[in-house]
């Protein structure tokens, strides 16, 4: 009972912290290059993790998780920053939360097909319609489409949802911030030639905005938001812990209500109200 109070309180960490990447994200593609800015902070987020690793003088994992490990590098170091950064040039942040919506049964999913999890029937029905209330309501205010940015948003949403299910696995074994760090460094060589070859051609067009956005997303989306993530998916479950997703754009809801002020409306509120009871449910009946 305490290991899966852990494994929650863990996840749902992870998940404040994942609910300002995509504004960050925002921000920062309107100064800097999606190539840049997905290569850039994998660099930022490896060196710190090696820094890391060496200091605790962290085992290296052995050859039959390297793999796995480019698994979730491809996923969630390379996959999901890169393709939502190229659908943030097209879509609006807000936009993006429909398809925020759609990531915990992606998860789930992935969850029974890499991590051997049998949910049971009620799961998949509270998932689906946990889902269903986030994507109606982010429909409803997100702002127009665009087929492109949509298209890779979608397909941002299948990748990260490998990674996170093969980076739970992972993290059984080898434990959460150790999997972060470890993929981070196998994609370190490709994100360090990317960074180079891709470096803004004008420095002083860049504003402090951009900056700030790729701190954030360096520091807290790529490496420390995945210390609690992947823990909090390892000890808890893939696929109950992943409906937790569910409540990151309602976080971003809260944040903008007290620190720009604002206005939360009934409609926002009882749609929240939906989606807890919704994890809720899904949390008792996820194995």
């Amino acid at each position: 009972m305490k290991a899966s109070v852990d494994g929650w309180l863990s996840g749902l960490v992870g998940v404040v912290i994942f609910s300002g990447s995509l504004p960050a994200t925002r921000v920062a593609v309107a100064d800097l290059s999606p190539l840049f800015l997905t290569s850039a902070r994998a660099v930022i987020a490896a060196l710190l993790a090696a820094a890391l690793l060496a200091a605790l003088r962290e085992k290296r994992p052995a050859r039959s998780d390297l793999m796995s490990l480019a698994v979730i590098a491809f996923g969630v170091v390379v996959g999901f920053p890169l393709l939502t950064a190229l659908a943030l040039q097209t879509i609006t942040s807000a936009r993006s939360i429909v398809f925020i919506g759609l990531l915990p049964l992606a998860t789930a999913i992935f969850g029974v097909l890499r991590g051997g999890e049998t949910p049971k029937p009620l799961f998949w029905l509270f998932s689906c319609l946990g889902s269903a209330a986030v994507v109606g309501f982010a429909a409803q205010s997100g702002g127009a489409g665009n087929l492109g940015g949509d298209l890779l948003m979608l397909a941002a949403i299948i990748v990260c949802g490998l990674g996170y299910a093969e980076g739970a696995r992972l993290s059984r074994r080898l434990g959460g911030w150790q999997v972060i760090s470890w993929s981070l460094i196998v994609a370190l060589p490709l994100m360090l030639v990317m960074t180079l070859t891709h470096l803004p051609a004008d420095w002083s067009a860049i504003g402090a905005g951009a900056w700030g956005g790729l701190a954030y997303v360096s520091v807290f989306s790529m490496l420390v938001g995945f210390v609690f993530w992947y823990r909090g998916l390892a000890i808890g479950g893939i696929a109950a812990v992943g409906q937790l997703q569910l409540l990151q754009p309602f976080f971003g809801l809260l944040l903008a209500a007290l620190l720009l002020n604002e206005p939360v409306s009934p409609a926002m509120l009882a749609v929240t109200v939906g989606v807890v009871v919704c994890v809720a449910l899904a949390r008792r009946f996820a194995r």
